[in-house]
């Protein structure tokens, strides 16, 4: 029996008005997110990744709308969503955020303890002191020695890993079946970012949510994700379990990023780069929009955007290559070692 999403993007178009000029930077966007799974989405920083999940919870910019598309959830529609009292009954309740930098989550002019306390009065109706509790027992969960004192303390009195933790903990406290991470543990260190990794992992056990991950380290991808989405100019290209993706990538764009690995350089040698840079998306960008990158880019591919081909039933990418009548080109070296270098 097929799996059902647990939130199925389609189509989705983003659109944001900007000095008389209009910027498209998701376009046509398709995703299925599956109960209980780790979700990594990938790609360059202006890909698309943080705008296309925001519209997952209505926190798009006062100037960007949803301008296509549907975002099923629950059986209905939120793209059509347009009062923010809709909103108020998915986002935190149903689908929370954790952003990159905790500090501008967290309102320096007030408590930790509170700013936890008054998410789960307003999303879960628990009042006075079995709310207060409840924050407490949250920084306990994310990791936060003697939470009862911690509790009433400003945020600059925290780490920025302590803090991080913090935002986790208001972004967890109502149980939410979808949690997104975008860029968790950018601003940390790598010993910190591992802990933050292993708490959202555990707390995803802990309270069977399911987990989208934002991440342009193909690093953390590596540790965490069961399926990987590649985002390039507003689209996802690529599609695929972490194994897949990883070994047996198929879109050029998913054999660049991966070529530029740390792990794959070579002493001596200058590391890989993508060379060129990404699409204008004020204008229309006509055919495959990373064919100008692309040095396997075929006509066609400045002609017309290719469909997605299937690799697998659970593989899927957006490239000519893939097409029966293209010819055949291997992935690049590097990526054909990678199984091997990443073993090691």
């Amino acid at each position: 029996m097929e799996r059902q999403p647990i939130l199925s993007a389609k189509d989705i178009e983003i659109t944001f008005s900007m000095r008389g000029k209009y910027l498209k930077p998701i376009r046509k966007c398709s995703l299925d997110l599956y109960e209980g799974e780790t979700l990594a989405i990938v790609g360059e920083s202006g890909s698309g990744k943080s705008v296309f999940t925001k519209s997952f919870i209505g926190m798009l910019d006062n100037n960007g709308s949803i301008t296509g598309g549907s975002i099923m959830f629950e059986g209905v529609d939120i793209a059509k969503y347009t009062k923010e009292s809709d909103w108020l009954k998915i986002r935190g309740k149903k689908i929370a955020m954790v952003f990159q930098d905790p500090m501008t989550s967290l309102n320096p002019l007030k408590i930790i303890g509170e700013q936890i306390r008054e998410v789960i009065e307003l999303h879960q109706g628990i009042k006075g002191e079995e709310s207060k509790q409840m924050a407490i027992e949250m920084l306990e969960k994310v990791g936060i020695t003697d939470a009862a004192n911690r509790y009433n303390q400003y945020p600059h009195q925290f780490s920025g890993g302590m803090r991080q933790r913090v935002v986790i903990a208001i972004a967890a406290a109502c149980f939410p079946k979808i949690l997104i991470c975008d860029e968790p543990t950018t601003a940390l260190d790598v010993t910190i970012q591992a802990q933050i990794l292993d708490l959202i992992r555990n707390l995803q056990k802990e309270m069977g949510m399911t987990v989208i991950y934002i991440t342009h380290d193909l690093g953390v991808v590596a540790n965490v994700a069961d399926r990987v989405a590649v985002m390039y100019a507003g689209e996802i290209v690529e599609v695929g379990n972490a194994e897949e993706i990883f070994y047996d990538a198929r879109h050029p764009y998913t054999w660049a990023l991966l070529s530029s690995l740390p792990q794959l350089g070579v002493k001596g040698e200058p590391l890989s780069t993508i060379e060129g840079t990404p699409p204008n998306l004020y204008q229309e960008i006509k055919g495959d929009a990373f064919a100008p990158r692309n040095t396997h880019a075929l006509r066609i591919d400045f002609i017309e955007n290719p469909p997605y081909f299937e690799v697998t039933p659970t593989h899927k990418a957006k490239t000519w290559l893939l097409d029966p009548r293209a010819p055949k080109y291997e992935a690049p070296h590097a990526i054909q070692k990678l199984r091997d270098k990443m073993k090691k």
